[in-house]
């Protein structure tokens, strides 16, 4: 109980920093920001394009790269230091670079090491990652096994994607039909973790996301991620089943540890410049799903296709008093609210009780400051704009001599 009320106020103070401006993508991802936009929305959105597997990517290699420190933490709280227990590491960190330069002791000696992303590091605490786990399974989610032995590449290879969102050759629609999405791969923490975990969870990682041996083009299982040519990983060596012996292997398995971050800041960069610009202005400007909106567009064009044929057939048959036209002010009101509904893809009505679409037709209540202001301005001008439209239609078939054909 204490955990959830400190959690709470934990929210409450990052909410109060942002009265006057929207989250910052790395906001959403450490999971500081507030419904419509934090990082359950942020992970709908992606799914309604067909472009979840590059979250699902960042997620998974946050957790390696967790999983790592974790191991190089334990190292050195048995009072062994990183040279002595991962010698090849060692050498690979200072020749290379590494992010866990820190971790491992080897900033204090003036070794420089590659840039880390502490800003999107360590970003998915305990009690997230159980969110987000419990999300992925109920959305039908497994987790990833470990695959089969790697087959030899061949130089016939399927086609891959050409951005980053069009993943996987799936094409976005408003009808997408449901995968086998999931929450990152989490690993428990009942023994000692060893460097033989740290290959498991690298060759998930490889399999699932960079393999294009074990995807498909176009099936709704295939979870490869798009990368440029500088930055595909085209085999995995190493096995999970068979602890490496060779200096060649020993050498490889050094490259574990830092083997994705490159791929994950390059996944980073493009939902933050491609996909996060997109994703606040469909829930910080609107509330309304693409489906729901699309209901609103047909069902607001059928209602003023009657409303019209209503207030014609009281034209010219010259119905009597002229005050009954009146009524069409109702049919008129629905059409034009449905239609600019359609066109901001924001439902005023839903505003004004606080809520915002996740799924179509389904609703969560907002909680992000700003972003309530935002909208609430919104829906008072789309009101303005329904009562404007609306009365102007309603004077003007009144205002139309009758005339009987």
């Amino acid at each position: 109980m204490d955990e959830e009320k400190s959690h709470q106020q934990q929210q409450d103070d990052w909410a109060s920093s942002r009265q006057n401006r929207l989250p910052s993508f790395t906001e959403v991802l450490s999971r500081r920001t507030r419904p419509p936009v934090d990082l359950f929305m942020f992970y709908l959105f992606l799914q309604r394009e067909g472009a979840e597997d590059i979250l699902d990517f960042w997620l998974d290699v946050q957790q390696h790269e967790n999983l790592c420190r974790a191991y190089f933490k334990d190292v050195r709280k048995s009072g062994r230091t990183i040279k002595e227990d991962w010698p090849q590491y060692w050498d690979y960190a200072r020749r290379r670079g590494s992010i866990y330069g820190t971790v491992v002791g080897l900033n204090p000696e003036g070794i420089t090491t590659k840039r880390s992303t502490q800003s999107t590091g360590e970003l998915i605490s305990d009690h997230d990652k159980r969110n987000l786990a419990a999300v992925g399974e109920s959305q039908g989610g497994r987790k990833s096994s470990s695959p089969l032995p790697h087959s030899p590449t061949t130089d016939h290879e399927p086609p891959r994607s050409t951005t980053p969102f069009s993943l996987s050759g799936r094409t976005p629609t408003l009808f997408n039909l449901r995968r086998a999405s999931r929450a990152p791969t989490i690993i428990p923490r009942s023994a000692a973790i060893t460097r033989m975990d740290l290959i498991a969870s690298a060759e998930r990682i490889f399999y699932r996301y960079l393999s294009p041996a074990g995807n498909t083009v176009n099936s709704p299982e295939n979870h490869e991620i798009y990368l440029p040519p500088a930055l595909r990983i085209h085999s995995f060596p190493l096995s999970s089943t068979q602890e490496p012996k060779s200096t060649t292997e020993l050498s490889l398995m050094a490259q574990i540890p830092d083997m994705f971050h490159a791929q994950k800041e390059y996944c980073f960069r493009a939902m933050e410049q491609d996909a996060f610009p997109r994703f606040l202005r469909s829930k910080a400007f609107g509330n309304l799903t693409p489906i729901s909106a699309l209901v609103r567009l047909i069902a607001g064009l059928i209602i003023l296709w009657i409303g019209l044929a209503v207030a014609f057939s009281l034209v010219f048959l010259d119905v009597e008093p002229k005050s009954k036209r009146f009524f069409l002010f109702l049919p008129f009101t629905f059409a034009i609210l449905f239609l600019i509904s359609h066109q901001y893809e924001l439902d005023p009505i839903l505003v004004f009780f606080g809520q915002s679409e996740t799924t179509p037709f389904r609703t969560l209540t907002m909680r992000e400051p700003y972003v309530k202001k935002l909208l609430l301005g919104r829906a008072i001008w789309v009101t303005v704009l329904v009562a404007i439209f609306s009365t102007a239609l309603t004077l003007l078939f009144w205002a139309v001599p009758g005339h009987r054909l």
